[in-house]
């Protein structure tokens, strides 16, 4: 049996535990783990203000990039038309600050169209196959070569609605035609009489695709490499982010048969990205393609001034 005394002597050494571990948890303990890391407290606040410092530089850099971009991309697509594809995940602000950049860049707007869920998931390949067949227009091929889902509603889209120096665009029945069969079908999307002929175009991805997405991300890298090469040239954006894992910049950029086909700007979301998503089609005008950003695979940050990727 516990004595009293026994008793009393326990609860004393429990107080005396609670107010050590009060002690120890104070400061005691953050200095001996400061000393054994070399990390003291002024060291942290030397690093609070180099983080502040490097935020103000990109906020500055930000703005630079805000104020010098009407110049650097003004006429750059003077005479060029240029429709707007987005991927599901696109974030709607990218879109807008893309399409006001076209504008900016004297480029006519061809109209933007959606690809929706349904065609990324790839559940309805059988049903998507026969549209694809049925709404060839007249006097076109589609690539034999191109036999996924992306790649081959992409080259349909692009026979359907871009031109270049040696093809010219479906008639404007076919391509009422062949949108609006694909649209009854759930697997594009756009608003009626809004998509016209252009001869450039820029597909707006979001961020990284997850690890749940299966082959979206092959899908939609193959769709805007085979539609770009239906016109005279075309871009795959992203934000931030969109050059890793299984994304569609990655998967492009992973493959030189797409590589060569499709430019790839992965930082889009940035003012760098917009400028140089302009530079970029501009580039491909003259027959140049490049990866473009800070993220893996990219060859330059963006256009040099002779039109190639910038060393």
């Amino acid at each position: 049996m516990i004595s009293l005394r026994q008793h009393a002597i326990s609860l004393v050494a429990v107080f005396l535990a609670l107010a050590l571990g009060l002690f120890l948890g104070s400061g005691f303990v953050g200095d001996r783990v400061n000393s054994m890391t070399g990390t003291s407290r002024d060291r942290i606040g030397d690093l609070e203000n180099e983080r502040d410092d490097l935020n103000a530089k990109l906020n500055a850099s930000n703005s630079f990039d805000h104020a010098i971009a009407p110049r650097l991309i003004a006429n750059r697509l003077k005479g060029r038309s240029v429709l707007v594809v987005t991927a599901p995940n696109a974030a709607e602000s990218d879109v807008d600050a893309v399409k006001e950049s076209i504008s900016g860049a004297g480029a006519r707007f061809g109209g933007q169209l959606a690809l929706t869920d349904a065609l990324l998931t790839d559940g309805k390949s059988e049903e998507l196959r026969t549209i694809v067949d049925q709404t060839i227009p007249p006097g076109t091929m589609l690539r034999a070569e191109l036999t996924d889902s992306g790649g081959r509603v992409g080259d349909l889209l692009g026979a359907l609605v871009l031109s270049n120096e040696t093809a010219r665009p479906a008639s404007s029945g076919d391509r009422r035609t062949g949108l609006g069969t694909l649209r009854d079908g759930g697997f594009i999307d756009y608003a009626d009489n809004a998509i016209t002929p252009t001869d450039l175009v820029v597909v707006v991805t979001g961020d990284e695709f997850g690890p749940d997405s299966g082959a979206q991300g092959a899908l939609v890298g193959r769709f805007a490499a085979a539609m770009s090469a239906r016109g005279v040239g075309g871009v795959l954006v992203g934000r931030t982010g969109s050059a890793s894992g299984g994304s569609p910049i990655a998967i492009v950029r992973s493959d030189p048969s797409l590589a060569n086909a499709v430019s790839t700007v992965d930082n889009v979301d940035q003012p760098t990205g917009l400028i140089t998503t302009i530079l970029a089609l501009a580039a491909e005008v003259d027959g140049t393609t490049g990866a473009y950003g800070t993220g893996a695979g990219a060859t330059a940050i963006t256009v040099g001034a002779d039109g190639r990727p910038a060393a």
